[in-house]
Formats: C-alpha cells, structure tokens, sequence
C-alpha cells in the first residue's frame, strides 16, 4: 500500500526496518545464546558500537585502558567459570594488544576468545595501505588454538559457535576470531539471520579413560615405596574437587600443589607435602601427574631435581602432552574429573598404600622446613625497614579472617615469597603468573575475579609488576570494584640504583607513592611502613568492600634477584 505520491507508508517502513538486522546485531545475539554474562575490551574503530549494543542487550562490557589488560581479565574468567572469556578489541594495534593476553591463555590452558574488529579485505589482501591494515588472521594462527575469519554475515553464528567449541573443547586454549568491518555493518533479512544462530550443545563432553589405563596406573602406585601426587593448575580447572580429594585421601599418598592448585585441599592438609617439596620431588620414585605438566616449572622431571628412576603417571586430557619431556610409564588420557572417578572406583580398600618410613621422611623435612620459616618470619615481623616477608605475614593473617577473598599475585620476590607465606584454603582462589611467569597479568586477573565472583580481590604485586597494568586502578575505581591492591615497593626492579653502572638511574624505579595514584581516580589510597600497619589497613580496606591501594614500603635491599628463578639468567662476564 503506498500514499498518493507512490512512496511506502510509514507503517510500510516500520515492517522493513524491522524485517533487517546487521552483523553488530547477529555477533551480540549469538553471544547471549551462548550463555555471554561479560565482556572485557577496549572499544574503538570498527567495535564500538558492538560494545554498546551488548551493554543494551544486558551483557555487561567491562571497558579497560590496554588490550593486554582486559585479554588477562578474560583469560581468568575462562579459568574460573570454565567458560570461555571474551575480548574484544579494535583493528591491528589493539588486536596485537590482545594477542599476548591470548598467547598466555593457551599456553596456560584458560578458554578464551578474542574477538577483534578488522580492516577492509580487499585492501589488505592486496597491501593498499588501508587504515589500521594488517593480516590479523595470519598472525594470530602461531599463538593461539585456533583462529577464523568471518566474511560473511551469514557466517557470525556458525563462526562464535567454532570459536566458542574449540576454546573449552579438549585441552582448553585462546581463539581467535576475525570479524571486518563490512560483515560488522552488513544488512540482512533479520529472519533469516536469526536462523544462523544456534547454541552449543554439550560443547566439553566427558572423556572417560580406559579401564586396562586406569588399572595400570593404579598396579604402578600400589608397587611404590614413596608415591607422590603433583597437582598443577589444571586439576584447579576441572573442578573435579571432591574426587580428587576423595583419592588423595583413601589412598593416604602425599601431594605437593602447584602454585594455582593450592586450595583444592587446605594447605595445612597433613598429607601436603608443600613444605617438604624439594625432598618429596627428589626422592618420590612413582609420580602421579593431575593436571600438570613436566615443563620448566618441574624442572622437565629431570635429575638431580627429581630422581632418575622415577616413574611418572599423568592425568591429561591431551594424548600429545605424554611423554613430552619423560618417559610416561601410565599414560591416562581423559578429563580429570572422569579419571579420578575411575581411580577411587577401581582400586581396592587398602590396594594402595603407604609406608610410614615415607611419611616420616616427608614429615621430618616438612618439620624442619617450617622450624627455619617461622624463625624467618619472627624475625621479618619487627625488622624494619619492612621486609617483604613482614609485610605479607599481615596479608596472610587478615586472608585467614576473609577466606572467601581471591589473590592475584605477581611479581618475583612478591610472587616466591607470597607462594610461600600465605596458605590457601580454598579452590581456585589463587591466580597468578602461571605457565610463562610473565607480569603484567595482575590488574586484569582482579577485574575478572572480581566481576566474575562478586568477592573481594587482594592483588598482591611486586612493584616492577604492578607498572605494567597499574593504569587500570581507573578502571578499578569506574566500576567500583572490591578490590584491594598491595604494592610490595622496594623502590626497584631487583636490585635498585646500587646496581647502576652509569650516572643514570639503574633500570628500576623512584620510590613511588602508588597509593596517590588510586587517589587520582577516586579509591582510597594508604601507605604503610609497618606489618602492622599493612595489617590494619588492608583490614579497614576489605570491610569497605571499595577500591583501595596499600603502598607498602619495603627495604630496598631484601629480596634477590630475579626471586627464585635467578638461575635462568646466562652465566656471562659480570657486569657489575
């Protein structure tokens, strides 16, 4: 029906309107069908408006100052909700900007997707010098798990569906997914559209082991004369909790936790081992592995850090990792939470055991060990200037009084001595530097603990660290996150200006008053020189629930080089 001029009525152009929708629309509608509570980015061109929209459609976009940033937050929220974590980040810069955020999530295993507007294909493809022209897709492919291309509209759903899938599927990892411009204001039949979205159905299905697999590897801990469990982050991940307690404690074995499965049982568990590590990994002769990996952080299972004729079983859920760094005597391949259900339900009442003489030997050291630690932290409580080890016995304590509280932590003094002196209680509560070691994770770990979780967030960081994404305690105070900082500050990245070998400054740092820093954003900013006053104030800071920052003052002499890694700096001439 038309008026008498021929043009369409209104009510004709409302039917129309209504009958389109565009790319923007189809990526925001096939998040919400997968379930997408959360986005971490920074908007610009081409995305920006794909941000407001997800805000308007109820999915809440956290907006940061770096890319790197919010990928970590991202990568976190893979971690601890099992689901994939979404970046969303603007063309070339902004996507290189991610793209290390992405690497580190696959190579710590964190589902993760990151979704990145693109420039023109046609202009790239053929180097035309478009604005922010680069080949996002090809430079993506080496870092991640896998990475698309969108081209068509018609192919948003099926191409978040492919990246969502392979990000939790199997071993989980980082995604890519490229979507230009064009496809981003594509018009098409809203209807038709509609069709192409569609949800994921069982996207991380169980795998259960084999029995023959599962029966070897328990014959093998039933013939040890000192069995160990080793528990890496990816035990964490599986939140298979009650199983792997329930082996761990009907077969009596001593375990040792990595750093970010700490809390899966108490850390005061009298079979931990924790305290007692170098010995329980020197002379453990069968090894169980529950998701963890015989990489650098388990000195690849070589000797003298372990012994030579140990024997390993590991518990992965990917075939290839087998055997990559020893030889694997009981290979079981499947989802951990499946892999424990099959251990505690085929082995015998009393199969598996566990002779005193171990016990005794891992309580022995473990006794000694911690002997040596409290005299330390005696000492550290009243030294002054403060020693990082003060400071982090009073975190430590008002953790133990707010157990539901999260630690981020980097660092390298800050990250050793923190894995050392605060105990964990619960799962999944501790996260930090991981796989890689590499700072910078630890604004962005916070924001997602906190947005993902609602709890409060301590963010323990050693002050070269916190430079790397300090500038998000704005995006900390925006969103008026419970989240409490502490800058362990020695003033210095290592050894600080008595290292200089030059009338300029060493490469470290001005003793900086972060905690003026949060003030400028509208946070509650404290100073504190004493444990008892890092103790009084993250106490005040955390019944707040409002962001806060503690610059804790540390002596500039404590602490050593490159923490506990400072073996893997080259042997050359000495330069000091």
């Amino acid at each position: 029906m038309t008026d008498a001029s021929n043009h369409p009525t209104e009510a004709e152009d409302a039917d129309d309107s209504a009958a389109l929708t565009d790319g923007i629309h189809v990526v925001v509608d096939a998040l919400r069908t997968h379930g997408v509570e959360n986005i971490y980015g920074v908007v610009g061109i081409p995305i920006t408006d794909l941000a407001r929209l997800a805000q308007k459609s109820g999915i809440r976009f956290i907006g940061f100052r770096h890319e790197s940033d919010a990928g970590h937050a991202a990568a976190a929220a893979g971690f601890l909700t099992q689901r994939p974590g979404i970046c969303l980040t603007v063309s070339a810069p902004g996507f290189l900007n991610g793209l290390v955020a992405l690497a580190n999530a696959t190579t710590n295993c964190f589902p993760m997707v990151q979704i990145s507007g693109s420039s023109e294909r046609h202009l790239v493809d053929l180097q035309r010098g478009d604005y922010e022209e680069m080949d996002q897709l090809a430079a993506a492919r080496q870092f991640c798990k896998a990475a698309y291309r969108v081209s068509r509209a018609e192919d948003i759903g099926r191409g978040l569906a492919r990246a969502m899938r392979t990000a939790i599927s199997g071993r989980p990892g980082g995604v890519y997914l490229d979507i230009p411009a064009a496809v981003l204001g594509e018009v098409l039949d809203a209807e038709k559209a509609a069709a192409t979205v569609w949800p994921l159905v069982d996207p991380a299905p169980r795998q259960i082991p084999e029995a023959t697999a599962v029966d070897r590897a328990i014959d093998l801990l039933a013939t040890a004369e000192r069995p160990l469990v080793v528990l890496g982050k990816g035990a964490a991940y599986a939140q298979a909790d009650d199983a792997i307690r329930d082996f761990i404690e009907t077969t009596g074995v001593p375990y040792v936790p990595m750093s970010m499965a700490k809390g899966l049982l108490p850390d005061d568990h009298p079979q931990s081992a924790a305290t007692a590590r170098s010995l329980a990994l020197k002379r453990a002769d069968v090894v169980m592995l529950v998701g963890a990996r015989l990489n650098w952080l388990l000195g690849h299972g070589d000797a003298p850090q372990w012994s030579p004729d140990a024997k390993f079983i590991q518990v992965d859920i990917e075939a290839a990792e087998m055997d990559s760094n020893q030889p694997i005597a009981a290979p079981l391949v499947g989802d951990i939470g499946s892999v424990m259900d099959a251990l505690v339900e085929r082995s015998k009442p009393g199969q598996i055991t566990v002779a005193d003489q171990w016990r005794q030997e891992l309580a022995g050291k473990s006794q000694q060990n911690v002997a040596r630690m409290a005299k330390t932290l005696e000492a550290a409580k009243t030294a002054h200037p403060m020693k990082f080890l003060g400071a982090l016995q009073a975190i430590r304590d008002v953790l133990a009084e707010n157990p539901e509280a999260y630690i981020v932590n980097e660092g390298a003094n800050a990250l050793d001595k923190a894995r050392n002196t605060i105990g964990m209680q619960v799962p999944r509560h501790r996260l930090d530097s991981g796989t890689w070691g590499v700072m910078g994770i630890g604004m962005g770990y916070a924001i997602a603990a906190a947005v993902e979780t609602g709890k409060p967030v301590i963010a323990v960081e050693g002050d070269s660290a916190f430079g790397f994404s300090g500038i998000e305690l704005e995006t900390i105070c925006r969103y008026n996150l419970p989240i409490v900082t502490v800058v362990l500050n020695n003033s210095g990245v290592y050894r600080g200006d008595e290292a200089s070998t030059t009338s300029d400054p060493a490469p470290t740092l001005l003793k900086a008053r972060h905690d003026l820093m949060i003030q400028a954003f509208g946070g509650k900013g404290y100073q504190a020189t004493t444990p008892a006053e890092v103790e009084t104030m993250l106490r005040e800071a955390l019944a707040s629930g409002k962001p806060a920052l503690i610059d804790a003052v540390i002596d500039p002499s404590d602490g050593t080089e490159s923490g506990n890694i400072a073996h893997l700096n080259p042997k050359g001439i000495s330069v000091s």
